[in-house]
């Protein structure tokens, strides 16, 4: 969270709300658009095997399109499969990353 969260601050220019999207996404300031791509990014990342055609609905109801949508889901696997790995090998954080 803490590089992201720096990523977010870095692109938004706005340190409450990355604050906010780091403690709980849910009750930031985000948009509903972006809000339903955390959620399912979310569900992706701890339930993968329950999303559905319904959730990529969703997200095209707020205005996502299909390519963003597979982007989307190639970054948030790939996030997820560095993760287990650094995880599964027991690899540490980056000193400034604890």
């Amino acid at each position: 969270m803490l590089s992201h969260a720096q990523d977010l601050r870095e692109f938004s220019k706005d340190e409450a709300l990355a604050e906010a999207v780091k403690q709980d996404f849910r009750g930031s300031t985000l948009d509903a658009k972006h809000k339903a791509l955390c959620e399912w990014a979310e569900k992706l990342t701890l339930a993968p095997a329950t999303c559905t055609r319904a959730d990529v609905d969703t997200l095209r109801a707020q205005g996502w399109r299909d390519e963003e949508v597979v982007s989307a889901a190639q970054i948030i696997g790939y996030f997820n499969h560095l993760n287990r790995l650094a995880d599964g090998l027991g690899i540490d954080l980056e000193p400034e990353m604890r």
